[in-house]
């Protein structure tokens, strides 16, 4: 039988609420539901405290091992309607909730998170009961986990709205009450924004409604179920990237003022010894020949979406070899700045669009594999801030496309 809630001991009001999402986490949730608890009791011990579940109706056990973990903290389960999916569906429940349980603040872990301490709750919660409003989460990750934010999602936040925000689709993060709020009345929510695109949307909206926005450094690597960059990408891509686009419109007026980019706060950085990160594999040969087999499918379209000399410059690169192969920075800032804009026009449907853009991403991907194997990770950290840079620099690019003729150059 659906229950929308189970809330056993009956919390009505809490200081401090604990989310973590889920879709068929029954084999995963138990630990980040333990350790919440015991950062609860030890961090926070005089917040009237809570830690939800934010289900999708999991058909695999997920709300009973949530509720049957022993906690002393109290938990509540919400679900969405069967067959109603979706992260970003998940949070609409809990921006309502926090808002019915009057919460200050409110921090979300992911339910396949096998690194979380209780440490990550004092980390993300704190922050919010002293002058910020928006926590984002600061971890050492593996160079090639996370390329989506490594290319696209950091970059592109970053030279569109000033703040370096390193981690804008991490999963865990920290917000306040009055967030939430806002969160329920916010612009552009669409299906993308429904599922994957939440994490991206609320930082976005973070960073433009004059939140105290900060980094909280985690201590130690995010371990999760990471994926190779070429494999699986799914719908997470297409409504990521789309959600980045899509509220280039409604903030059109904040992103067109920003000139440079300033750094974030960051909390508890430096403390203690960092782990080195899980390793991650990738397979190059996919993402060449992704690369590659995109021209075949996409050609005509990336000849309307980008200006001439782009589309020249994508042939060019074409023509390298695997073992020279490079992929500038400039020309895939340039590239996504064109597909902003392509999207805003709707020259084709948005999923076409974003699909369209998976081959150029295999590419630039390559690129990046190649040209950082025999790096550290400290020095992979400063090569994308390189590239962020670039990215920057290369914005009047994309104010002179944006505010000009719909058509390419």
């Amino acid at each position: 039988m659906f229950e929308a809630e189970v809330n056993p001991a009956g919390v009505a009001k809490a200081d401090l609420v604990v989310c973590i999402p889920s879709y068929n986490e029954a084999d995963a949730i138990s630990y980040p539901v333990r350790q919440a608890s015991e950062g609860l009791i030890k961090y926070f011990p005089d917040k009237k405290a809570v830690i939800i579940n934010c289900d999708n109706h999991s058909p695999d056990n997920t709300k009973q091992v949530f509720l049957d973990t022993q906690t002393v903290i109290p938990k509540i389960y919400l679900s969405t309607p069967p067959g109603v999916k979706g992260k970003g569906n998940n949070f609409r429940n809990l921006f309502q909730k926090a808002v019915d349980l009057e919460a200050t603040a409110v921090v979300v872990v992911d339910a396949d998170l096998k690194s979380i301490t209780p440490e990550w709750v004092k980390c993300l919660g704190e922050p919010l009961f002293q002058s910020f409003s928006y926590v984002a989460p600061l971890y050492v990750r593996h160079k090639y986990d996370g390329t989506i934010t490594n290319g696209i999602a950091y970059p592109l936040s970053r030279a569109l709205y000033g703040r370096r925000v390193r981690q804008p689709i991490g999963g865990d993060f920290g917000f306040t009450g009055d967030l939430a709020k806002l969160y329920l009345k916010g612009p552009a929510w669409d299906e993308a924004v429904a599922n994957f695109g939440i994490d991206i949307w609320m930082t976005v909206l973070a960073l433009n409604q004059g939140a105290q926005v900060c980094q909280a450094f985690m201590g130690r690597p995010k371990v999760h179920r990471a994926k190779d960059p070429g494999a699986d990408l799914g719908p997470m891509f297409r409504q990521v990237v789309g959600t980045i686009f899509s509220l280039m419109g409604p903030f059109q007026s904040q992103w067109m003022k920003v000139k440079y980019s300033r750094p974030t706060a960051i909390l508890g950085f430096g403390l203690g010894e960092m782990e080195a990160p899980p390793e991650v594999t990738v397979d190059t040969e996919n993402l060449y020949q992704g690369f590659y087999q995109g021209f075949s499918r996409f050609a005509d379209l990336w000849r309307q979406v980008f200006a001439k000399d782009v589309f020249a410059k994508i042939h060019e690169v074409k023509g390298m070899k695997p073992e020279v192969f490079n992929f500038p920075t400039d020309l895939w800032a340039r590239i996504l700045y064109d597909m902003a804009v392509a999207y805003r026009d709707q020259i084709t449907s948005p999923d076409t669009l974003m699909t369209s853009l998976i081959p150029l991403y295999f590419g630039k991907t390559f690129s990046f594999v190649r040209k950082t194997a025999n790096l550290s990770t400290h020095q992979v950290e400063e090569l994308i801030e390189e590239d962020c840079l670039t990215f920057e620099l290369t914005k009047p690019y994309l104010l002179t496309r944006w505010t000009a003729a719909t058509s390419p150059a």
